[in-house]
């Protein structure tokens, strides 16, 4: 692997967190040039958010040192696509050819991906015309953060050849790497490994209590795959377009159409962008 590959490391548990660390390492390790920008703060369930970003307000940035690490690590008072924008827009040298973002302790599967930071972090890279992995493990304890570094690591390679606004989402379980089955391609579960229901309601405030999914994961989805034992790769697509046969852009709107949706068996396309190209 050549050198010249620039690799932005990010998470949204924050530039204090030991996965991200790791995974700093272990792809420095590699051989490849790795920048780590990452909040100063928690930023778990933001999603791709951006916060609050206005012309001209500073945005605090602070230079980390992470022991075993050689390259440089700032930490940013932002979420973590804003970290991935940021970069992107070269505040941190020449471009970067892939973003990975990680490692979350605790799965990131099925149709939840949606509010992760971690994924969102990957999806932001996408958007932003760069490649982008997320790398998440299960949180029991002790957490075998090396296993989930490494099979980062192993799909980092494609990922830099892959086309650009790729972005995979990676489960990886929380085991000795010898103990992991191999890798395989899993479809979105219905739910993550836990889900939300409602603990406490008043008048007041609502109390949310985490329960486990109602059924098993089937053996093909993300889910299912990482509790067999198996690294789990999904691809993964945001900020798309639906149409369908009778409905095409720059047509005017008829109410007596049916409305486009993947549901419906339409046609998912990735949207336009200024970065392609």
């Amino acid at each position: 692997m050549s050198s010249n590959s620039r690799v932005l490391v990010t998470n949204d548990d924050g530039i204090d967190h030991p996965g991200l660390h790791a995974l700093a390492i272990q792809i420095e390790q590699s051989g490849r040039d790795v920048t780590v920008v990452a909040p100063d703060f928690n930023a778990s369930g933001l999603g791709a958010a951006l916060g609050s970003i206005t012309a001209g307000l500073p945005i605090a940035l602070k230079r980390y040192k992470i022991e075993g690490f050689k390259g440089t690590a700032y930490g940013l008072n932002a979420p973590p696509a804003t970290c991935v924008l940021i970069a992107q827009l070269g505040a941190f040298g020449s471009a970067f050819n892939v973003v990975v973002s990680g490692i979350n302790d605790g799965f990131n599967t099925g149709r939840s991906i949606l509010h992760s930071g971690t994924v969102g972090a990957a999806v932001a890279a996408q958007n932003f015309g760069l490649r982008g992995l997320a790398v998440s493990t299960s949180p029991k304890t002790p957490i075998h953060w090396q296993t989930a570094a490494h099979f980062a690591v192993v799909v980092l390679t494609p990922l830099e050849r892959a086309s650009p606004r790729c972005a995979v989402n990676l489960n990886v379980p929380n085991l000795p790497i010898d103990e992991i089955k191999g890798v395989r391609w899993g479809g979105l579960a219905p739910f993550n490994n836990i889900r939300s229901s409602i603990g406490e309601q008043t008048d007041e405030h609502v109390i949310l209590k985490m329960v486990p999914p109602p059924d098993p994961p089937a053996a093909d989805t993300d889910l299912g795959l990482a509790l067999e034992g198996y690294a789990a790769i999904t691809s993964i697509h945001a900020g798309s377009e639906v149409w369908s046969e009778k409905v095409r852009p720059n047509d005017e709107f008829d109410a007596t159409l049916s409305i486009p949706a993947v549901t419906a068996g339409d046609e998912l396309r990735p949207a336009r962008t200024y970065l392609d190209g």
